[in-house]
């Protein structure tokens, strides 16, 4: 396994963004085509990486999308978050190296019993792969179960994951300043991915925290999950993260 914390140095650049695919359409072959668009129209807007995820599609739309970024396709680093069967999204990683995946929650939505058996989970599945593993915490629509505290489950986190996700309690919601500050208390320097929520007005002062972010509905030509991907959109967002970063130089 590659050293941990390394999942930015994937990227030639300083806050990378992470566009979000969610394989809408109607029919497998409108799933593909328009998945294969928004991924040229991210590109082009000038996205640093892609995750690739069955929010609407379903696994073999989302293993067919894998297998056309693992021909080559893509230009940027991409990733896979299989959504809600997370032992498939690290053989989808190993099968069409992904340079990274996403599971939702790697600590505290499962009773305190199950830790052990998610403990052993993980060090079984991160031995298939060498992709990085963003790890969500409190994350959005994942039970709460955890009898430790915030700071106690982000410790257990850190053992089994390379960055650590962090949202509200939504797709699309905005996640508070307060949380986003709580978790970098609880983790030091240890990469911290803004994961939902994120517009033009308020990256700024979240990625003075954060490390990185994944960006879905703000792409998006009515800024809501369920739009398609708008190229100005992104152009817009990466342009004003291109400011960010020279203000880091």
């Amino acid at each position: 396994m590659e050293q941990r914390n390394g999942i930015l140095s994937l990227f030639p650049v300083k806050k990378p963004i992470l566009g979000m695919i969610h394989l809408k359409g109607e029919g497998e072959t409108q799933i593909f085509e328009k998945a294969k668009n928004e991924i040229r129209l991210l590109e082009e807007g000038g996205i640093d990486g892609i995750m690739l995820e069955n929010y609407y599609g379903n696994y073999y739309h989302l293993e067919k999308i894998l297998d056309y970024a693992a021909q080559g396709n893509l230009h940027v680093p991409y990733g896979v978050n299989c959504l809600n069967v997370d032992a498939m999204g690290f053989e989808l990683a190993a099968k069409y190296d992904a340079k990274f995946l996403q599971v939702d929650s790697v600590v505290g939505h499962v009773k305190p019993r199950d830790e052990a058996t998610l403990e052993v989970f993980f060090d079984l599945y991160r031995k298939k792969t060498d992709a990085y593993l963003i790890g969500g915490v409190r994350f959005k629509y994942q039970p709460m179960l955890s009898e430790n505290s915030l700071e106690e489950d982000l410790k257990i986190a850190m053992k089994r994951c390379d960055a650590i996700a962090v949202t509200e309690n939504a797709t699309g919601q905005e996640t508070s300043m307060e949380k986003i500050r709580s978790f970098r208390a609880g983790i030091g320097d240890f990469p911290l991915v803004i994961a939902a929520g994120m517009t033009k007005e308020n990256a700024a002062k979240q990625l003075e925290i954060g490390d990185m972010a994944i960006v879905g509905s703000y792409f998006k030509d009515n800024y809501k999950d369920i739009g398609d991907v708008n190229k100005e959109h992104v152009a817009e967002f990466m342009g004003m993260i291109k400011k960010i970063r020279e203000g880091l130089a």
